[in-house]
């Protein structure tokens, strides 16, 4: 197989979809360095901010530390978590810093535009690259997959890959695993499930997008690891079908990562279905009919 030049690699899906499970059994090949979600839109800007932010947690400032990625200072919030989704992915304080400087002065301006924001998160993708040898890199885009179309546009050349899992699992795992901040009603969960879904499909570049179904990815993972590595123009790697036995950034600064200890165990198939025990006949029927045909027809 040839391998062409690098391209990134942008995952996306339903929160408690499975997207940091696909992330490190991407991660686990040798040629793709692929981390967890940078929230990179999120902050006022990548420049100033960010390096007040750095500075704070290199000194471990009490304003900017607190559990998980929350701040004591919520003014500190936005840009300290990406400092510490930063780490999370493998790139230290200062090597971030450094970045930002590097483009902040390259260019006269703080990094505020999308497009800027866009080529500092590059920037580290390639610093990575430079750090673990492999061939490209990949982070999470989480829900921004909704906004396929515009990222398409800056990455020209980037691959996206959706896992889609069923929404009524996504609903189980909202309402009983992650109430303080997930959604809070199966209507509000059928709704965005299936706008993002029906979104993403619509807009999506087709030469460069495939949907992974999380139920196949951990009932039948090779034969979706060979989907994906066909789809990446990368050869098959084994390791990915034990990437519980490979070291992943997510896990060496978890930063209270909500997935980042169930990635360390095995594939299993036992959260499949988690519907049918988690919520009510009527929570059911509740989110089929908001779903519809989008839950009926996932693929």
């Amino acid at each position: 197989m040839r391998i062409q030049r690098p391209y990134p690699v942008l995952l996306g899906g339903e929160q408690r979809s499975g997207t940091t499970l696909l992330s490190v059994i991407l991660d686990s090949h040798h040629l793709l360095d692929v981390g967890p979600e940078l929230d990179f839109t999120a902050p006022t800007n990548l420049g100033s901010s960010v390096l007040e932010a750095s500075d704070l947690l290199t000194r471990q400032d009490p304003k900017v530390l607190g559990e998980g990625t929350a701040t004591q200072d919520p003014r500190y919030y936005d840009a300290a978590h990406f400092v510490k989704q930063c780490q999370r992915y493998g790139v230290e304080f200062s090597t971030l810093a450094d970045l930002v400087r590097a483009q902040v002065d390259a260019d006269g301006r703080d990094i505020v535009s999308l497009e800027d924001r866009c080529r500092l998160i590059d920037a580290i993708g390639r610093s990575k690259l430079a750090a673990s040898g492999k061939w490209t890199w990949g982070i999470k885009l989480q829900r921004k997959i909704i906004d396929i179309d515009i990222y398409a546009q800056i990455w020209p050349e980037a691959r996206f890959v959706h896992i889609v899992r069923d929404g009524r699992d996504v609903a189980a795992s909202h309402l009983r695993t992650v109430p303080d901040w997930g959604y809070s009603t199966i209507q509000e969960t059928a709704y965005q499930w299936r706008s993002l879904l029906e979104r993403a499909r619509m807009r999506a570049p087709r030469d460069r997008y495939l949907e992974v179904r999380y139920e196949e990815l951990v009932s039948d993972p090779r034969a979706v690891c060979e989907r994906m590595c066909t789809f990446l123009n990368v050869p098959y790697d084994d390791a990915m079908m034990q990437h519980e036995r490979q070291k992943h950034s997510v896990h060496v600064n978890a930063w209270g990562h909500p997935a980042a200890e169930a990635t360390r165990k095995s594939l299993t198939t036992e959260v499949v279905g988690r519907h049918r025990r988690d919520l009510s006949d009527a929570q059911i029927r509740e989110f089929e009919a908001a779903a519809g045909l989008t839950l009926a027809e996932p693929n």
